[in-house]
């Protein structure tokens, strides 16, 4: 398994995120406009593609929130290399760069309807917070942060 260091402009990364939006739009529901709105791909600077014997498999990326936070965003496993702690290797891969950025903390926004990733993000360390920004009245949405160690 390797991870990638990217952007946006990654062609494997904008078909993984292609995979994701077809399964969102079917488990948001009449939610997906307004989520779709806010997970744009353009311009994101910092992307993982994960890949096993070069072929994509999953991604994650970050973008800046507030000073020293960052949100992670698009986080996706295509569906026949689930199981097999691929999301966690992403996750752990997009939390090293924010420390190598000097980061100290990273949050993050799921949907009630994807029961898989509460568990991976709380299994990984994360805890619920109050919503925030845009998805603070957003009954669908759960919201999650870490705080990141300094050791690298």
């Amino acid at each position: 398994m390797i991870a990638k260091r990217t952007n946006s402009d990654n062609p494997d990364f904008q078909e993984l995120v292609k995979a994701l939006d077809f399964e969102l739009k079917i488990r948001d529901g009449e939610d997906h406009a307004f989520y779709a709105a806010l997970n744009k791909t353009d311009a994101i600077k910092h992307v993982i593609v994960m890949y096993d014997e070069n072929k994509a498999v999953g991604c994650g990326s970050f973008k800046k929130y507030a000073a020293g936070i960052m949100e992670i965003k698009r986080m996706y496993v295509s569906e026949q290399a689930r199981n097999k702690g691929i999301a966690s290797m992403v996750l752990k891969n997009l939390e090293l760069w924010c420390q190598e950025l000097g980061i100290h903390k990273c949050i993050l926004e799921t949907g009630i309807n994807q029961p898989e990733a509460i568990h991976r993000y709380k299994k990984n360390g994360y805890r619920i917070i109050p919503n925030y920004g845009a998805y603070e009245n957003m009954e669908t949405s759960v919201c999650f942060e870490k705080e990141l160690t300094n050791a690298i």
